[in-house]
C-alpha cells in the first residue's frame, strides 16, 4: 500500500502482528522515510522512540480526524473517539493535510 501525497508516494507498512505493533519505532535512531499504520487502535504511546514523528488518527474511512504534529518521545495520545486507524509519518509529512481530509491510500 502506498499514500500519494503531491504526486509523490509514501509506502505504509502495516503492523497487525502483536510483536510488530509492540516493536513499532522503538530504538529506531535513523529517520524514518515510509509510513507506520496501526490499525484498530486508538491509544497512542511514543515511550522509547528515538525521534519526532506526526501522528495521524483516521477513522474506518480513513478520514482524518486528529493531526498531531512533531510529537515528541515519551508523551501519551489517550484514547479518541471514532479513532480507528492511526499512522506515524516522517516529520514534515502531515502539513500537507488537513482535519476531514480523506486519506488517498493505492495499492500500487
Amino acid at each position: 500500500m502506498y499514500l500519494k501525497i503531491n504526486k509523490r508516494k509514501y509506502k505504509i507498512v502495516e503492523l497487525t502482528k502483536f510483536r510488530e505493533r509492540f516493536k513499532g519505532l522503538k530504538f529506531k535512531l535513523e529517520k524514518i522515510d515510509y509510513i507506520i499504520k496501526f490499525p484498530h487502535k486508538k491509544f497512542v504511546s511514543t515511550d522509547f522512540i528515538c525521534q519526532k514523528i506526526d501522528i495521524i488518527l483516521t477513522d474506518k474511512d480513513e478520514k482524518i480526524l486528529y493531526i498531531y504534529e512533531d510529537f515528541p518521545s515519551e508523551k501519551y495520545i489517550f484514547p479518541k473517539r471514532k479513532v480507528y486507524n492511526v499512522y506515524f509519518l516522517p516529520v514534515g509529512l502531515s502539513k500537507n493535510f488537513k482535519v476531514n481530509d480523506i486519506l488517498n491510500i493505492i495499492e500500487k
